[in-house]
């Protein structure tokens, strides 16, 4: 039996494949969980264009097995399977601090919009709009490399690293590709992103932003490698800094005012509150974590520093960071989710990861290292999976799910302790490997036991239900039985 996530793991996602467009667009729509799409394509190919895309599989070791993810994914699913195109499939329009935008969906500040060519290809691709890289009045000169990786177990990478700072451009240049931007792309939302030295440096540039049309101005507090300090983070960190240039910047342009905040703090409650009460309109977070990695390859001239860590291995963090403003009961009291709209950013690569934010009350979301590892196609996926989802669940308005899942995030001491659930192991998905054995006896609570016969069994006495086997089961073969009673 072909296991979908793992074939699919293999492919290389290859520029302009060799495969056939059709092909390798349903193995994309796989790879970002993008299941609906993925069948439609898969039904529309007949055997000659599948077997033509597998002979012209250049992958390094055996070609994708596209007959097999067809059988996997449309055998006793044809209703599935049949093509029923986009129309009719919700809108994705979103409002965020009084915009409406087409989707939720926008490019961090970051080195994927860094010109006028790549916001306009991501633009044209569907993105809805742009946090422009941060524009300041400084010298910023570069380090080389300044990207380093965290891998596991030969996946792409799931932890990313970068010593990146602001824009290079001198920001009149930077001002004038926004409102060249703003001009040619009407419908869409086009952000500065900003950072001053002084208070006069900060109204300066947020009025430059607001003279090129930009359609709101974000405030970096946030990044965590500038070389001066008292720059980035350093603000971010202090919440006196946070009020006195969020309220000078807010007094001085009509525009909204948006601070982007750095999760380098012991909690955003604070922060958000000196937003708040500085005037701001929204609130990006989160900027990257400060790490250090110690690959030799990232060296710069023989040395190694703190920098910012990024990817789908901070989402769970970000999450925590967003729920601290969203679900706080002090801001609640204070009025601001009235006030201020989230723009949730950390480890964002699926239409599944953007809806958790969405659901934790984002209205809008940003992306960046999924894009510097995928490029700008993820959109896509990120759109249709998403709509897809919605039209599943009959909402057909995306506000419906902005911050459903508030009301299911507790303290652990209001858990439910009383009950448990069992893993429960499909034998014919089971291929024997032992995984889960190994983890239960040497992590766990030595509730498997695995004989002759190379299947695992469950020991009802001694399982507690943490589920750590359902966890390292490469084939999906553990599931979750009812929850019941615990024993007394």
């Amino acid at each position: 039996m072909l296991h979908i996530n793992e074939e699919v793991s293999r492919c290389l996602l290859c520029a302009d494949a060799p495969c056939g467009k059709k092909a390798a667009r349903a193995i994309r729509a796989l790879r970002f969980e993008n299941l609906w799409t993925a069948r439609e394509l898969f039904a529309e190919m007949n055997d000659a264009e599948i077997a033509a895309a597998e002979n012209a599989c250049i992958h390094y070791d055996k070609p994708i097995r596209v007959a097999e993810l067809k059988k996997c994914l449309c055998s006793g699913n044809e209703a599935t399977c049949a093509p029923s195109g986009e129309a009719g499939l919700p809108s994705l329009e979103l409002n965020f601090c009084d915009m409406v935008c087409e989707n939720p969906f926008f490019l961090a500040s970051s080195a994927i919009c860094t010109n006028y060519e790549m916001v306009a290809h991501a633009l044209e691709a569907g993105w809805a709009g742009v946090f422009y890289k941060t524009i300041c009045k400084q010298d910023i000169r570069e380090v080389s490399p300044r990207f380093d990786a965290v891998r596991k177990e030969g996946t792409p990478f799931v932890g990313f690293r970068n010593m990146e700072q602001l824009s290079e451009n001198p920001y009149d240049v930077d001002f004038d590709i926004l409102h060249r931007l703003k001009v040619n792309y009407p419908g869409k939302r086009i952000i500065a992103s900003i950072m001053g030295q002084t208070e006069e440096e900060w109204v300066e540039l947020a009025k430059m932003a607001e003279a090129a049309g930009c359609d709101a101005v974000e405030l970096n507090f946030s990044c965590p490698q500038m070389r001066l300090t008292g720059l980035g983070s350093d603000i971010g960190q202090n919440n006196e800094l946070i009020l006195f240039y969020t309220s000078f910047v807010s007094e001085a342009v009509k525009i909204p005012v948006i601070p982007k905040m750095t999760p380098n703090v012991m909690g955003l409650t604070k922060p958000a509150l000196s937003c708040f009460f500085g005037g701001a309109h929204g609130i990006s977070a989160i900027n990257t974590i400060k790490s250090i990695t110690m690959s030799d390859g990232a060296e710069v001239s023989g040395k190694k520093t703190v920098s910012g860590y990024s990817g789908k291995a901070v989402k769970p963090i970000a999450l925590r960071m967003i729920y601290e403003m969203t679900g706080n009961p002090i801001l609640h009291k204070a009025g601001i989710e009235k006030h201020m709209d989230i723009s949730g950013i950390g480890g964002i690569e699926t239409w599944r990861d953007a809806l958790e934010f969405i659901q934790l009350g984002c209205r809008n979301v940003q992306v960046c290292t999924a894009v510097m590892q995928y490029g700008y196609r993820i959109i896509d996926d990120l759109k249709l999976g998403l709509q897809h989802y919605m039209q599943e669940r009959g909402i057909t308005e995306l506000k419906k799910l902005v911050g459903e899942e508030l009301k299911n995030i507790v303290l652990p001491s209001d858990l439910d302790r009383d009950t448990m659930v069992f893993p429960k192991i499909d034998r014919v998905k089971c291929i024997g490997c032992g995984r889960c054995y190994i983890s239960c006896a040497d992590g766990g609570h030595q509730a498997i036991e695995f004989g002759e016969d190379r299947k695992p069994r469950i020991v009802g006495t001694k399982c507690v239900g943490c589920h750590l086997c359902r966890l390292v089961c490469p084939t999906g073969a553990i599931g979750q039985a009812n929850r019941m009673q615990k024993r007394s």
